[in-house]
């Protein structure tokens, strides 16, 4: 089968982001993971808070499917990015819980398309939630806006990322 042709398959075990035994590598990759998630949602800040938000930074989501490390990454960059984001202590402690979980969720998907149905599903129902309550609006509205704008950040934008970060990966690894 063709090289362009070949299904993308998520990173396990050694891989060209997690070696065994490289402790500093993957905390550095974690970092990065977290700085870029941060990043992207505040510079994005308008698009990204409130009960109809789009974060760009949710197309990260589908890291963990690749490699390992971009679970505590997404995690922590979402606690910091939620410290700037005005909704208080509610969002930075459920909306980071939800992300982990969707995190730890989508790292056991098994193809790229399912990997992007936990953060979908996981942020609308969470996040969807608490902000119902915060910004006293009805529930099935934050629900569908939140779901709406995770789903296009997955699907539109998380997806094609993360196909062309597994082809730089296969590229990388035939090199090695």
């Amino acid at each position: 089968m063709p090289q362009d042709v070949k299904e993308i398959q998520p990173v396990k075990g050694s891989s060209v982001f997690s070696p065994k035994g490289d402790l500093p590598g993957t905390i550095a990759r974690s970092a990065l993971v977290a700085a870029l998630y941060a990043l992207l949602v505040l510079a994005f800040a308008p698009l990204s808070f409130g009960p109809v938000q789009f974060r760009v930074a949710e197309a990260l989501t589908l890291l963990p499917w690749l490699f390992p490390e971009a679970v505590p990454g997404l995690f922590v960059g979402c606690l910091v990015s939620n410290l700037f984001g005005g909704l208080g202590i509610v969002d930075m402690v459920f909306g980071s819980l939800a992300t982990l979980g969707a995190a730890w969720l989508t790292r056991r998907m098994p193809s790229l398309l399912w990997a992007a149905v936990p953060p979908v599903a996981v942020n609308a129902l969470v996040v969807g939630g608490y902000l119902s309550f915060l910004a006293d609006v009805p529930l099935p509205s934050t629900v569908l806006y939140v779901g709406l704008g995770q789903a296009g950040a997955c699907f539109l934008l998380g997806v094609p990322l993360a196909k062309l970060l597994q082809k730089v990966l296969n590229k990388t690894r035939d090199r090695g």
